[in-house]
């Protein structure tokens, strides 16, 4: 387990597990704190957050499990100085996942790698597969922080508590493990339904596992990820930004 390690998970896809991989990643660099953000999503889809085209070869993490590249050779600048990226490699382009599921959930191997990144940084930020799967358990295995995003949607009411059995397990082989919160996203203020279920979600777990702050749903976020950026980076005043940034803020204070 690595202290500095910091796992976005979640039960489903679409939840905007990436978006908020990403942007607190870029909200920490910010700040000046010396960030990675690693991606071990077979989809690979952190490499079109920070503006990496699908076409365009870049070795990841895929390469750096087989010996094709040494660590130095995968970890890739972004504009902020303080941000580096390791994306998911050549996997995102196959598909087979098995060998790259086996690699990674080897024993010790995510053990080697978080602690060889964390002495080159501050905070490490995991974008996770959905569900929880072997490659979910075992990045939970080697991590000390995780947060939960959480669609503002009916479906969420039915997927909270799995995630949260899931952690539980967890925690019975790793109790370092902290579940630092549910983050809810993609809120829309003047939706009703949105509204009920953010409400229901509050009403339903202990005020402290929950996030005081959404993640609204605007317009900023779609355009950033269509551009390839990160919105706090793209447009710093976006209500979504500024959510970002706060949540950053509260976990930076949590994980010194």
């Amino acid at each position: 387990m690595v202290g500095k390690v910091l796992a976005i998970v979640s039960q489903k896809g679409g939840v905007g597990k990436t978006t908020t991989a990403v942007n607190l990643a870029a909200a920490f660099a910010r700040r000046g704190m010396r960030t990675v953000l690693v991606d071990v999503d077979p989809q690979g889809s952190v490499r079109y957050g920070i503006g990496l085209r699908q076409g365009t070869p870049t070795p990841g993490i895929t390469e750096y499990l087989t010996g094709e590249r040494a660590l130095q050779e995968v970890l890739l600048a972004t504009p902020l100085a303080a941000l580096k990226v390791l994306v998911a490699g050549g996997i995102a382009d196959q598909g087979d996942h098995l060998d790259f599921q086996r690699q990674v959930t080897a024993p010790g191997v995510l053990d080697e790698l978080f602690g060889d990144l964390a002495a080159r940084a501050d905070i490490i930020v995991v974008d996770t597969p959905p569900g929880l799967g072997g490659i979910v358990r075992r990045v939970l295995e080697a991590s000390a922080h995780a947060l939960v995003p959480l669609q503002c949607e009916p479906l969420a009411l039915q997927t909270t508590p799995q995630i949260l059995r899931g952690l539980q397990d967890i925690v019975a082989t790793n109790e370092a493990l902290a579940l630092e919160g549910m983050l809810l996203t993609m809120y829309e203020q003047d939706n009703p339904m949105s509204a009920r279920v953010a409400e229901y979600v509050r009403a339903s777990l202990p005020e402290d596992l929950v996030f005081d702050r959404e993640v609204p749903r605007t317009p900023a976020v779609v355009e950033a990820s269509a551009a390839g950026q990160p919105v706090v980076l793209r447009d710093p005043d976006d209500a979504a930004s500024g959510a970002y940034v706060a949540i950053a803020g509260v976990l930076r204070e949590r994980m010194r």
